[in-house]
């Protein structure tokens, strides 16, 4: 085995593990964020709590019965042992920024770089990736610690306003996929470094004050709490756009900018319904349908790739005459690239084309497109491993890719690598 095809092969196991333990940690901190927030509103008060106080709830689950009582400051007695809720949150965002290093770092040129927008290299590209991160956190934290943070109204609206400005900024740069990833990830990084740099510290200035016999300043509380119910509200959409990448329609349209802006308005009316159901404060309803309009909006936003099949025609045309690259054109030389040519044509291009054949298909299965040479040639390693070594495409086989075709794929790719 060359060392080109165990790089291959290694790193796809990596991204699967990685891809795993993000996905494991990420229903950790999910999981533990909604129960508290969902404990939090729920609380009761009443004449029989304990002094200090401000709120209990019981609880049955797991043939068990919980009594958990909240303390704004602290019982009269403060135990040694405390869990803390934490090492979720931390976990996942490595887990994430590891996950964006091997698939959009490590195949910045498919996945990152769009040179029809911007023409990058790749250093260039992840130095915009990871500044974008540190930039965002660094915006955020001065709006939160200025005087709009006493105003949590106005400054949910212009931290709407803003990251509606970074949707639109990463589709000027990047793919849509990496576009949609990108607001993700920068959205998470804000979750994350709330919990790191904001509400644990916090805490444990708290706790510290607590143990020394010291009254804590209620600041502490109040800034935690703000960073707390943003995290809240940001949760969903998060969700949404760490998902994006299985859907073009989502993410590789005219109006992808403006579907990702919309994802946020679906995160508010969803988490307002459930943090006023917990309050019981009422039952919203008008939240589900605003929701849904606000879905319809982004379906119909998703359908500018139908009214524009002329363009995409034009497209494919241009990409048919496209000069290859010197890189490309040895690629192209191998003497079974003609025959691999045919079978991608007739095995898999009526799907992963700019205009389906395939009954029920609108947009190529990942907005990837196999027509042209160049296309063949540039997603080698994907139509080797989907297809070659593995029986993930076609799908079910179910265009009746044969097993000599298969292996003629091999050899091409692994001729290639020579």
């Amino acid at each position: 085995m060359d060392v080109g095809l165990l790089t291959t092969f290694l790193t796809s196991w990596a991204e699967f593990a990685v891809r795993w333990l993000h996905v494991i940690t990420a229903i950790a901190w999910i999981g533990s964020s909604f129960y508290f927030i969902a404990l939090d509103l729920g609380l009761r008060k009443h004449d029989q709590l304990p002094a200090g106080a401000a709120g209990d709830e019981w609880q049955v689950h797991g043939g068990g019965f919980y009594h958990i009582q909240k303390y704004l400051i602290a019982p009269a007695h403060l135990p040694e042992h405390l869990t803390w809720f934490k090492w979720e949150s931390y976990a996942t965002w490595l887990s994430g920024f590891a996950l964006l290093a091997i698939v959009y770092y490590g195949s910045a040129d498919l996945y990152l770089i769009d040179a029809e927008k911007l023409e990058l290299t790749t250093l260039a590209a992840i130095a915009l990736s990871i500044g974008s991160l540190v930039l965002v956190w660094g915006i955020y934290s001065l709006l939160c610690r200025s005087s709009l943070g006493q105003n949590a109204t106005l400054l949910m609206v212009i931290l709407y306003l803003f990251l509606v400005a970074l949707s639109w900024g990463f589709h000027q740069i990047f793919t849509g996929r990496a576009a949609f990833i990108h607001l993700g990830a920068v959205t998470a990084t804000i979750m994350s470094a709330n919990v790191f740099m904001v509400i644990i510290p916090n805490q444990k200035i708290v706790v510290a004050d607590l143990k020394a016999g010291r009254t804590p300043d209620a600041k502490y509380g109040q800034i935690a709490k703000q960073r707390s119910t943003h995290n809240n509200y940001l949760t969903l959409p998060v969700i949404f756009l760490m998902l994006s990448n299985h859907y073009p329609l989502a993410f590789a349209t005219e109006y992808s900018w403006i579907i990702a802006s919309l994802v946020f308005l679906m995160g508010v009316t969803i988490r307002h319904y459930f943090n006023t159901r917990h309050a019981r404060k009422g039952n919203p309803r008008w939240t589900w349908a605003a929701t849904a309009l606000i879905f319809f909006v982004i379906m119909a936003l998703s359908l500018a790739p139908l009214m524009h099949r002329d363009d995409l025609a034009e497209t494919q045309t241009r990409a048919n005459v496209m000069t290859l690259s010197p890189e490309l054109q040895k690629r192209a030389n191998h003497p079974l690239f003609e025959e691999v040519g045919y079978i991608v044509e007739g095995r898999c291009s009526m799907c992963h084309a700019a205009e389906p054949l395939w009954e029920g298909i609108i947009v190529a299965p990942k907005n990837l497109h196999l027509e042209t040479s160049a296309d063949i040639l540039t997603q080698a390693e994907a139509i080797y491993l989907h297809s070659a070594i593995s029986h993930a495409m076609p799908p079910a086989n179910i265009t009746y890719m044969e097993e000599g075709e298969r292996a003629l794929i091999r050899r091409w790719y692994h001729g290639q690598k020579k």
